[in-house]
């Protein structure tokens, strides 16, 4: 009997404890991770030459280029490297070889990091969808107006998100391209994926700051409804267009490459090439034919 129940105290006991550890576990404080910018600028920070590592100011923040000097006896002018979105200056896809293998050819490159995406910047837009589909009592109004589904508002990438980014790159943008007009005339744009797609967004509208020629790196939007827009978008583009694709690339980039070419067609855009690369984009074969495809068209433009 006395065995009994010092068997039920200790049973008693020890439920106690795991209640009281479970309840601290669950009132533990969350802690969110470091932004992916923060975790870039520290491993360029600690890594990179400290002569190759520039901050650009941009409003009351800065964020960090990677400079490269041109290497060759005639100097041809800048170049401004955008890296897709989450993705670094220093990626192997092509951006780490670019920055140095251009200075060879005579530019100056700009290696720029990219801002944090902020995957909130939906969520009021969205609640405010959900909200307009219902009645003033919080019942379904049935009467004249659709009922909500899933996929009348939410896309494969929300586009207040990519607007968002493509806010916050285009100030950075802007306070880099002022730093590389001090030093040349001649600005040249190679941007990689998202970035590269929200910039033909941008220079589709007539932008204020001119450059020379832009080369987009496998561009598209993860948004369903921009992407399918972006074919006609780049034949509006004002600058020289070099466009840059992968037969590994996904299908969204893929299936729009010949309405591209179509609406070039449409709109007499003769600056405009189209060239596709074969085998896996980070091996040194392939940095090497990238190089030689940007050299080439950049030789033919002056």
């Amino acid at each position: 009997m006395f065995i009994t129940q010092m068997f039920k105290v200790i049973i008693t006991t020890l439920s106690l404890g795991c209640a009281l550890i479970s309840f601290q576990v669950l009132s533990a404080e969350y802690i969110a991770p470091p932004p992916f910018s923060k975790n870039i600028d520290a491993d360029i920070s600690r890594l990179a030459q400290s002569d190759e590592v520039k901050s650009i100011l941009v409003g009351d923040t800065e964020f960090l280029t990677l400079y490269s000097e041109y290497m060759s006896a005639d100097f041809r002018g800048v170049v401004i490297l955008i890296p897709d979105w989450q993705s670094t200056p220093t990626n192997n896809s092509g951006m780490n070889f670019l920055r140095k293998e251009l200075n060879n050819h005579g530019y100056t490159s700009y290696a720029m990091t990219v801002p944090d995406i902020d995957w909130q910047a939906a969520q009021d837009d969205t609640a405010k969808t959900i909200n307009d589909s219902v009645g003033t009592n919080n019942e379904p109004d049935t009467s004249t107006q659709k009922q909500p589904h899933h996929a009348d508002y939410v896309e494969q990438v929300n586009t207040e998100v990519v607007d968002n980014y493509k806010l916050k790159l285009l100030a950075r943008y802007e306070a880099l391209y002022q730093q590389a007009a001090m030093e040349s005339d001649n600005i040249v744009v190679i941007a990689q994926g998202t970035s590269a797609g929200v910039l033909l967004e941008h220079y589709a509208e007539f932008a204020d700051l001119k450059i020379n020629a832009f080369i987009s790196l496998s561009s598209y939007l993860p948004n369903t409804k921009r992407n399918a827009k972006l074919s006609q978008i780049t034949s509006l583009v004002t600058p020289a267009l070099l466009d840059i694709y992968f037969a590994t690339d996904s299908n969204d980039i893929l299936m729009n490459l010949k309405n591209r070419q179509r609406w070039v067609n449409r709109n007499a855009k003769f600056d405009y090439r189209q060239r596709q690369l074969f085998g896996l984009r980070d091996a040194p074969q392939q940095h090497a034919r990238l190089s030689k495809e940007i050299d080439g068209f950049l030789r033919r433009l002056f």
